[in-house]
């Protein structure tokens, strides 16, 4: 969507995920993340860190701060995987989104009857009164804000964690130093861009980049993890280093009028996961050699 259409659309969502609305936030995402490595110490060793934490943090938050029971988690995580899954059928992948729409679509109705204090709750009261924002384009706003908001965030928690183990002079800097927590996330974000996805566009015009003559009618393919590892940008860009002074400068929120909406929200959720995993369990370790981890290469 372009401008005006999307500029005024985005002004709706902005005030819900502000850096000051994310601050308010933060002690609430903290207890949970404190409440969620109690769970993992009272289980003991082994734990699946992917479903006992990574994911069950942002599939809260986003949970709470829509207003979506928290007992549908499930059925929205089930789905939300196959939306991004490159494996699964065109069928799947057709009734995945309807299903996820009819849901939300009840939701939505519930809330236009009696709002409540959540982004959906207020996005009634404030837009929906006046006509600015029709019930089936506040649907899809749930279904977006729903998609996006637990499955790249909780993919960086667990890769973030992972990298950490892999290199203890960075858990060192973490523990240390309480603003290199913060810059972890960036790092995180930039070194393995999980929010790389498949971008395609024509070139309208002539122009060049970086020495490159692209012409008018021609095919661009924009690489976000090749941007991030780009040595003209990033000094070492191959080395994860938390202390990194322009790991912000990483596109893996995008770029421009695009950018993400939910990076405040990702970034403290990352950190606070990080900071907290390891000052409580300072012992953390994998359970089996690295080579023997499941990866996902579907998605």
């Amino acid at each position: 969507m372009d401008p005006p259409e999307h500029t005024a659309y985005r002004r709706m969502l902005i005030p819900e995920l502000t850096v000051k609305r994310v601050n308010q936030l933060r002690p609430g995402i903290q207890a949970l993340v404190d409440g969620l490595v109690d769970d993992l110490l009272r289980q003991g060793p082994p734990v699946d860190l992917v479903t006992a934490f990574s994911m069950a943090v942002p599939s809260t938050v986003i949970c709470q701060l829509l207003g979506v029971p928290y007992d549908s988690h499930e059925f929205f995580q089930r789905h939300t995987e196959t939306v991004v899954s490159k494996v699964t059928t065109g069928a799947q992948k057709q009734a995945a989104p309807r299903e996820l729409y009819e849901f939300l679509d009840g939701l939505v109705g519930e809330k236009e009857a009696e709002p409540g204090d959540d982004i959906l709750g207020r996005l009634v009261t404030r837009h929906r009164a006046d006509g600015s924002l029709s019930h089936e384009m506040l649907v899809t706003f749930a279904v977006l804000l729903l998609l996006a908001g637990h499955e790249t965030t909780a993919n960086s928690i667990s890769l973030g964690v992972l990298t950490l183990l892999h290199n203890p002079d960075q858990v060192e800097v973490l523990l240390a130093d309480p603003a290199a927590a913060v810059s972890a996330a960036d790092e995180v974000v930039r070194y393995h861009s999980l929010g790389d996805v498949d971008i395609s566009r024509v070139a309208t015009a002539d122009f060049e980049l970086g020495g490159q003559l692209i012409r008018a009618g021609e095919g661009v393919f924009p690489v976000m993890s090749a941007a991030n590892r780009d040595p003209e940008a990033f000094d070492r860009p191959d080395e994860f280093d938390i202390r990194r002074p322009e790991a912000r400068h990483h596109v893996g929120f995008g770029y421009g009028t695009h950018q993400c909406l939910g990076q405040n929200l990702a970034r403290a959720e990352l950190e606070i996961a990080y900071r907290t995993l390891f000052t409580r369990i300072p012992t953390l370790r994998l359970a089996v050699p690295l080579d023997e981890l499941e990866l996902k290469t579907d998605a």
